[in-house]
């Protein structure tokens, strides 16, 4: 996908598959999701755990805490189940949906057609995209990477974001270690604008002193939802209503804004 963060990147397709095919013969033996987990009354959700402000453990508590963890109780609420928690790598969470160690993963899964092979998913959560972060003073219009021909642009060392930016000639790309140092040189005027998710711009924004906005939404939108094993149609029409009740009564939106200062169920906008 392009312009997609690391997060979101596919697994290999070979994994993919293996996990469908242990999906689906899961799938025809067993009753639907929907009966098992109302059976159980818990929600096994899976996500990794150290991936703020998303989900990671409090160091003050070593609770579990985040935006998807917020979301999670809130749809298990819905259902009339309690949440169960499990981290994982991401590198193995999709196989371990695949051979049934959890119910579902909450953990910026992007719905691309190749994981649609191996897994059923929610309607979208979230959408986010690339975007540009500059001054809140900023005069000069970057609707575009073209735009920023000629001047400097920061970015995370190694991220997708970089190959991007270095393929669009004349753009003058300044790799840091990670967002304080190109937010602190984006500030002080030593580059021009900057680079990351739609999501992790909000966040950052939000956490930071610094007198600065998201400018435009670069690239396609990505669509962020919850995978389950196939052959459950009774689940998703149960999660897909919990997810359209928590959008309707704000209790997603008030979640969103906690963690990030904007509604990430909404496409990116300037802000």
């Amino acid at each position: 996908m392009a312009f997609t963060s690391f997060r979101k990147l596919s697994p290999l397709l070979a994994g993919l598959l293996l996990a469908a095919s242990v999906s689906a013969t899961v799938g025809a033996h067993a009753a639907d999701l929907l009966d098992t987990v109302k059976a159980r009354g818990t929600l096994k959700v899976a996500l990794e755990g150290n991936y703020p402000p998303f989900n990671f453990k409090d160091p003050k508590t070593s609770e579990l805490t985040g935006f998807e963890v917020d979301v999670a109780k809130l749809l298990a609420a819905r259902l009339g189940l309690k949440p169960e928690f499990t981290t994982t790598e991401w590198s193995g969470i999709l196989a371990g949906l695949g051979a049934g160690k959890y119910d579902v993963i909450i953990n910026q899964v992007g719905i691309t057609d190749e994981r649609q092979k191996a897994f059923d998913f929610s309607d979208p959560y979230t959408l986010s995209s690339a975007q540009l972060i500059v001054r809140k003073d900023e005069k000069r219009e970057f609707k575009s990477l073209e735009d920023l021909k000629g001047k400097k642009l920061g970015l995370g060392q190694g991220t997708n974001f970089e190959q991007k930016a270095k393929s669009v000639p004349g753009i003058d790309v300044k790799t840091y270690p990670g967002s304080p140092e190109y937010l602190s040189d984006l500030a002080s005027g030593r580059i021009d604008a900057a680079l990351n998710d739609s999501l992790l711009v909000g966040y950052l924004l939000k956490s930071s002193n610094l007198p600065l906005k998201g400018g435009s939404p670069i690239g396609a939108v990505d669509k962020i939802g919850i995978p389950f094993q196939k052959g459950n149609p009774q689940f998703k029409a149960a999660l897909n209503k919990a997810l359209a009740e928590i959008l309707k009564d704000g209790s997603f939106k008030q979640a969103s804004i906690k963690w990030f200062g904007i509604d990430v169920s909404k496409p990116p906008t300037a802000q």
